[in-house]
């Protein structure tokens, strides 16, 4: 599973990607820097703690990807 978002203040969207079968877990953010996290729970943890829904264009879009890693995990 893929998220892409388009952030407020970066000329690149936020990737988000969950890939259970091949134990895949990162997060591309604006300034193409990235995180790479060892389950889907970490990488949950560290949207809470480093995002909001106001960072992005569309805050509808974030409670959706967050609607869907809860469900995936």
């Amino acid at each position: 599973m893929e998220f892409t978002l388009r952030g407020k203040n970066g000329a690149y969207p936020c990737i988000i990607t969950i890939d259970p079968d091949n134990g895949r877990y990162t997060i591309r953010k604006e300034d193409t820097s990235g995180e790479v996290f060892n389950s889907p729970e970490e990488l949950k943890q560290w949207i809470h703690e480093n995002w909001t829904a106001e960072d992005f264009e569309d805050p509808l879009a974030f409670h959706h990807m967050l609607d869907k890693i809860e469900e995936s995990s």
